[in-house]
């Protein structure tokens, strides 16, 4: 038996996120024609966003008349934690990790992404480019996918299962979830504690999007201060 390459070895990765992402771009694409978006154009942010469960937020502010910039600035807000993705996954790869493609598959690195990346590594996984590709291309090819059906399916779809409607909106945490029990470690579980418990509070105290910026704020201190 030939050995998988790199590329194939993503492409097998990938299949859980892929699995898990179709359902919930579905529920996307036909929440986003009840708010009254075209199918062209909830496909069309998901293509161009690609920001999970950020672009339910954004649906709900736009159809509940909040001005573009506001709203851009909170999916900013939302997800300024992708900005340590990147320096993350390179210190756990190792310093002669490439990254002259970075550019491309950079954009894929979603937390689902990242947190199978980040196990694999973990596992013996050789970080490579080809290999990021492989993991990253059928999930961004799935989100796009299950929303274009969820529109062109229409805002009707779900109506007779709302049980099922539902149970959509906890898969993509879910998803992450198990990716990140994964690859834990005993010594990291004070830092993740730490997060929990101050996006919760923030999350109590303000809104959702404070207590993610204060999870990701104090983890990363008590990360810092426990080294």
């Amino acid at each position: 038996m030939m050995p998988r390459s790199a590329f194939t070895s993503g492409l097998a990765s990938a299949l859980p996120i892929v699995l898990g992402y179709l359902p919930i771009a579905f529920s996307f694409g036909v929440a986003a024609t009840q708010a009254g978006f075209t199918p062209v154009e909830a496909t069309a942010l998901s293509l161009l966003i690609y920001a999970g469960a950020s672009q339910f937020l954004a649906l709900a502010l736009l159809s509940s008349g909040a001005p573009v910039l506001i709203t851009a600035l909170t999916l900013i807000a939302m997800n300024l934690r992708h900005l340590v993705y990147g320096p993350a996954l390179m210190k756990a790869a190792g310093d002669d990790a490439s990254t002259r493609r970075v550019w491309a598959w950079g954009f894929g690195l979603t937390d689902e992404v990242f947190g199978q990346a980040l196990g694999s590594l973990a596992r013996g996984q050789r970080f490579s480019e080809s290999y990021m590709f492989g993991l990253g291309l059928p999930a961004y090819a799935a989100w796009i996918g299950g929303t274009a059906i969820g529109a062109y399916a229409g805002d009707s779809a779900l109506d007779g299962s709302p049980a099922i409607g539902a149970a959509l909106g906890f898969m993509l945490p879910a998803l992450f979830l198990a990716l990140l029990l994964s690859l834990i470690a005993r010594p990291q579980v004070p830092a993740i504690v730490v997060a929990a418990a101050a996006t919760i509070a923030g999350t109590l105290a303000i809104s959702a999007t404070a207590g993610i910026l204060a999870g990701i704020a104090a983890g990363a201190a008590a990360g810092v201060i426990r080294r």
